[in-house]
């Protein structure tokens, strides 16, 4: 399995991203997949997850900001970042889950500064 993100840049505070993850490869019975992020000097963190059939979950720090979707015939992820706050700086990472097996993308950058 093979996860290309996009979609990260340079955006000031209050201000949105939309990033993308398109799943390519062996992804027949493609599990849950997500975005996973890792700001400077830390431990890389949950920030949304979704499974095959919609179930979603948050990180308590990006509820009611981000909205994580998945389109299963694209075997594409998104996560729609709105009123972004300095603190959502980090590597954002795309995360999908096979038959136990865990599959990262290169991860995009997201950077919230004025």
């Amino acid at each position: 399995v093979q996860l290309v993100e996009s979609g990260g840049g340079l955006v000031q505070p209050g201000g949105s991203l939309r990033l993308s993850c398109a799943a390519s490869g062996s992804i027949f019975r493609l599990g849950p997949m997500g975005w996973y992020r890792q700001a400077p000097g830390k431990q890389r963190e949950l920030a949304a997850i979704i499974t095959s059939s919609g179930t979603t979950t948050y990180a308590d720090s990006v509820k009611g900001r981000f909205t994580i979707s998945r389109d299963n015939a694209k075997n594409t992820v998104y996560l729609q970042m709105n009123s972004l706050k300095p603190e959502d700086t980090a590597v954002y990472y795309c995360n999908a889950i096979k038959f136990g097996v865990d599959y990262w993308g290169k991860g995009t950058r997201v950077t919230v500064s004025s």
